[in-house]
């Protein structure tokens, strides 16, 4: 450590000559990334139970009931489903941190692309699409926060290359975690009706459940398929260009 409590540049890990697609953020950004580890961490963990609090598990205030908003319209059975961004930061803070700890883990770097990648461009996307009917529910700073924060995200998605070299057994697992997420938040719900996050228009049925107005839910489908299949694209494409610059040592 230094008197900042940066990580010595001793430490921190090679850079593959990648093409710019897959690596687009700057070494210097990527290098302060690395040596700020556990700052990264810890506002991966802050906005991981912001993230949590925002579905509707509410400590605090003591004044609202424990389980709320989406959460307490979704089967308890599913609530692993159902909070996608703080999954994915919880991801990105585990896997940032294990590389910290000298345990580099790549399910969790995987996992930690995926989440950040998707949750970072998907959540942006609604935002937009759906602009008028997020702004009249909701404060114009909260709705600049969760733009810009989910876009950092995807900053932090572009930095995993360099603890990664993305094995396809890991990737496997991404795939089938977000792909399961896909399945029941569109597709088959199991219980009760489609689980993604909720977007203005949506309304409670008789049931106790959200509608799914095709209009909102074919785009909002369209989006999160198409970002796990570019997740894919590029963590796979990632490995090989690796491979061919004979960086993993083979």
């Amino acid at each position: 450590m230094t008197s900042f409590g940066l990580l010595d540049r001793s430490r921190l890990p090679g850079r593959a000559t990648l093409p710019r697609w897959l690596a687009p953020v700057p070494r210097a950004v990527e290098d302060l990334g690395l040596r700020a580890v556990w700052l990264v961490v810890i506002i991966n963990a802050i906005g991981t139970a912001f993230g949590f609090w925002y579905y509707g598990f509410h400590p605090l205030p003591l004044s609202d009931p424990l389980i709320t908003g989406q959460f307490a319209r979704e089967p308890a059975l599913l609530w692993p489903l159902v909070p996608d961004s703080p999954g994915g930061t919880l991801f990105v803070g585990l896997a940032f941190g294990a590389w910290g700890l000298g345990r580099r883990n790549e399910y969790l770097n995987a996992l930690a692309f995926f989440g950040c990648w998707k949750l970072g461009f998907w959540t942006p996307f609604v935002l937009i699409v759906f602009s008028d009917g997020f702004l009249a529910g909701t404060a114009l700073p909260m709705y600049l926060f969760l733009f810009f924060s989910h876009l950092a995200m995807v900053v932090e998605a572009f930095v995993l290359h360099r603890l990664s070299d993305f094995p396809v057994k890991a990737v496997a697992v991404a795939v089938l975690w977000y792909g399961l997420n896909d399945l029941v938040d569109y597709f088959v719900p199991i219980l009760g009706s489609p689980h993604h996050t909720y977007i203005p228009g949506q309304q409670l049925g008789a049931e106790g459940f959200y509608t799914h107005p095709p209009e909102i839910h074919l785009l909002a489908a369209a989006g999160a398929v198409v970002l796990t299949l570019t997740a894919t694209f590029l963590t796979l494409s990632t490995r090989v260009k690796k491979l061919e610059r004979d960086d993993l040592g083979f």
